[in-house]
């Protein structure tokens, strides 16, 4: 495609130091998506969303989101109407990466809900920023905390749309230390929820 990211986004796939999984797209939600995010393919989300269902990083602990597919839901379905914040992917944890419109005039940045601190953290990065440094490494400091050994094996086992529920949850001082904890593979969509209602009940 003339003018379209998704050759830059195909170079850090393949010079990524994890595995990465590129889901098949589904071309008439990726129209569709485009369409209603009023975006093209010279963007990193639109090349994402136009090339991909998703993508799957380092054995599938993040899933980021594209057209749908594989398990996956689109981008677009994750879009809150009224704040207009994105969600564009989630961790196997349950954490949440949304694409977060600031002032009038300012770019939208990266925020991260960590189901460690069960709140949202500004990454202070745009979309193609942030999805470079994810493709080019930077999740194993990121979940530095949040793993245990023998982890690639159990996330690589899980479907797209599984997540791990870990008790005690890792928010609590009990479920720090990952290893020790309760684990089992449960439905995405109830693990993401889970976190955010601990989160209203905590204020």
């Amino acid at each position: 495609m003339n003018g379209s990211a998704w050759d830059e986004v195909l170079a850090a796939v393949q010079a990524a130091p994890y595995p990465v999984e590129l889901l098949a797209p589904d071309p008439h939600r990726a129209e569709s998506c485009l369409a209603e995010l009023g975006i093209t393919t010279r963007s990193w989300l639109g090349a994402i969303v136009a090339h991909t269902g998703g993508i799957r990083v380092d054995h599938g602990w993040l899933r980021v989101l594209g057209s749908g597919g594989g398990g996956l839901p689109d981008v677009m379905s994750q879009a809150d109407p009224v704040t207009r914040w994105l969600v564009v992917g989630h961790d196997v944890l349950g954490g949440q990466f949304a694409w977060v419109p600031k002032e009038p005039g300012a770019p939208p940045t990266v925020h991260y809900f960590g189901p460690d601190d069960l709140g949202w953290l500004d990454l202070e990065q745009g979309y193609a920023d942030w999805l470079y440094a994810v493709l080019a490494g930077s999740l194993t400091r990121f979940y530095d905390t949040l793993r245990w050994p023998g982890w690639e094996t159990e996330v690589a086992s899980l479907g797209p749309d599984e997540g791990i529920h870990a008790w005690p949850p890792p928010s609590t001082v009990e479920g720090k230390d990952l290893s020790k904890v309760s684990r089992k593979a449960v439905p995405m969509a109830g693990l993401v929820s889970f976190h955010h209602e601990m989160a209203q009940q905590l204020g």
